[in-house]
């Protein structure tokens, strides 16, 4: 290798020396042409040579201590049988730098993941601090409300976490809605029948439980009725008990519809609740049944309430520069 950056070699530098135990998942740490490696010198300003299953990692002491630390992190992650790709990659770098415990340590990023799900597709692992935060609320609370941006992961692990439920028979159905609404369309000025109108708007809820189940089980467990996905309008009237029920693209509902939506809890179910309070597509001056929702039930037991930010954007890194151009000034 002969990627030694300039900026390494001009200061005072730190050695740090690892030696993995089995070389056959090297291939895998390292990536294509060593494309993972390039990433955490890029991104950490370190220099990484390799010589069989030992690395070297040169560069100031933060950035080589991290990139220890990535390198042990994803070098268990593949132990473990779990996939690395790029947005794994850069997302093992984002985790090492976050602070928790109000900034006296960082996330341990070098140790496998405590919380994962589980689905017959795929094991999934939290991409970020917050994404841990959510997945252990997503096992342990009834009432979530996940809010932030887009690619933070909100309805796709709560697609998973439901899915797993699922399987493991802890509830009976999986429920998933949304509002039927998008960029000032209305369902009258759609053609086809109700199902055609809608199935649009639902399209991202099937995209996840694809991901999660085979296309089989889905199409089985939506005619059993074990699956349902439908516009929150079709939510008024019942009681959802034995059930994991996600209403998604929250900030969409109006404060009665959501009103309408929480009042559905039933027996041995679990809500979650997902939306971006930034993105309302209301019409103009209509208050969203996200925020007043929000507003209300702020700090009441068995109620949980998980944040994301720009940093938990876990799709292609640009989504998460997109993000903050327009959160930016101006």
């Amino acid at each position: 290798m002969s990627r030694k950056p300039a900026a390494a070699a001009a200061r005072d530098r730190t050695r740090i020396e690892l030696e993995f135990e089995n070389p056959q998942l090297l291939g895998t740490l390292f990536g294509e042409y060593d494309q993972n490696l390039v990433a955490i010198e890029n991104r950490l300003g370190v220099y990484i040579a390799a010589r069989g299953a030992k690395l070297a990692i040169e560069g100031d002491a933060e950035g080589a201590s991290r990139a220890r630390d990535v390198l042990t992190g994803l070098y268990n992650r593949i132990d473990l049988g779990q996939e690395i790709d790029a947005g794994a990659v850069e997302a093992v770098i984002a985790m090492s730098a976050e602070p928790v415990l109000e900034g006296i340590v960082r996330t341990d990023v070098s140790e496998p993941p405590k919380v994962m799900i589980r689905t017959r597709m795929k094991t999934i692992v939290p991409r970020s601090a917050n994404q841990t935060r959510y997945m252990e609320a997503l096992a342990r609370e009834d009432l979530i409300f996940a809010l932030g941006p887009a690619g933070t992961g909100k309805t796709y692990l709560a697609v998973a976490q439901a899915v797993q439920q699922l399987i493991g028979g802890s509830v009976k159905r999986l429920i998933l809605s949304r509002p039927a609404v998008e960029a000032g369309e209305r369902l009258g000025f759609l053609p086809g029948d109700m199902r055609e109108k809608v199935d649009p708007y639902l399209r991202p809820l099937y995209d996840a439980l694809y991901d999660m189940l085979p296309i089989e089980q889905v199409e089985r467990r939506l005619a059993s009725g074990e699956i349902e996905i439908a516009p929150i309008a079709f939510m008024r009237g019942r009681t959802l008990a034995d059930a994991f029920v996600i209403l998604d693209e929250a900030q969409n509902t109006t404060p009665l519809q959501m009103k309408m939506f929480l009042t559905r809890f039933g027996e041995h179910s679990r809500m979650v609740v997902c939306g971006d309070p930034k993105q309302v597509d209301l019409p103009v001056n209509g208050h969203s049944g996200l925020a007043d929702a929000v507003g209300r039930l702020e700090g009441i037991e068995g109620i949980a309430m998980i944040r994301f930010g720009r940093g938990d954007v876990v799709r292609h890194p640009i989504v998460g520069r997109i993000v903050e151009a327009y959160e930016g000034p101006g």
